[in-house]
């Protein structure tokens, strides 16, 4: 083989070598602006999630006032209406 054969070889694979490793970079690039997208979602996710739990929490505690509130009603309700039912039994008697 003579040396200019030898040199047009080895620039045709230093020259598939410097492709490969272009395609390579490309690749990797193309990944990394996957994975700061991924990272993003993930970070929107959270808040959501923060965010959630926060309204969640809210919504239980007014529930639980509202059920409160209700018991207190419906015990008051009940004790007028005893009251009403002795009234109008004394009334007629």
């Amino acid at each position: 083989m003579s040396d200019t054969s030898a040199i047009d070889q080895a620039t045709r694979r230093l020259a598939a070598a410097l492709d490969g490793l272009e395609a390579a970079l490309d690749r990797r690039q193309v990944a990394d602006k996957g994975d700061v997208s991924r990272a993003a979602e993930l970070q929107a996710l959270g808040s959501d999630r923060s965010r959630l739990a926060s309204e969640l929490d809210a919504a239980v505690a007014r529930t639980r006032r509202l059920e409160s509130t209700n018991r207190e009603i419906a015990q008051r309700l009940d004790s007028a209406m005893g009251t009403i039912r002795q009234v109008l039994e004394s009334n007629d008697r």
